[in-house]
């Protein structure tokens, strides 16, 4: 396994806007070895999702997947994917919000509207083109990823500052636990 470090909320890197990926890089070993890493990385830090830049690669790469997130019980499994420039159009306006948390502020949650219907399309990395419909859970979870992309992270989504804490503090409803 070769976990990177994740770095977190302040580092410059992550308010930076990532480059485009050619169809000539994803045949080279190095970028082969950069998927592996993002995928190790996001295991070894029990995540649903990494973006390139939170690993200090300024690429418009994202990796997904998880079965039974520890992070977040109840929500459904996300099949591994690998989304090389992925674009994001909105099918919705945003909805009732989701208690997002990131890898790169470790601890914490946030509420966050989003849309919860979106059309994405990406390349896989054999250089094929998708397009899909994604709803729900797994809406907001490329929608966060993808964000890293152009430098924005979840709290500068943040519904009110208020819903905003440590996660062993505050509950998904927004109230402080006993």
């Amino acid at each position: 396994m070769a976990a990177r470090k994740v770095l977190r909320l302040g580092d410059p890197v992550l308010r930076k806007i990532s480059q485009v990926i050619t169809e000539d890089e994803t045949k080279t070993k190095e970028f082969k070895k950069l998927i592996k890493d993002m995928f190790d990385t996001m295991k070894f830090e029990n995540g649903v999702g990494l973006a390139a830049p939170q690993i200090g690669v300024l690429k418009r790469l994202v990796v997904v997947g998880v079965e039974n997130s520890e992070r977040y019980p109840g929500t459904p499994d996300i099949e591994e994917r690998i989304l090389i420039n992925p674009v994001i159009t909105a099918l919705a306006p945003p909805g009732a919000g989701f208690w997002e948390g990131c890898l790169s502020v470790p601890g914490m949650r946030g509420l966050v509207e989003r849309p919860n219907k979106i059309k994405i399309e990406w390349y896989d990395e054999k250089w094929n083109h998708h397009s899909e419909i994604v709803e729900g859970y797994r809406a907001i979870v490329f929608q966060h990823e993808c964000d890293h992309l152009d430098g924005v992270l979840y709290v500068d989504r943040l519904k009110d500052i208020k819903l905003f804490g440590y996660t062993d503090v505050i509950d998904t409803q927004g109230n402080e636990l006993d």
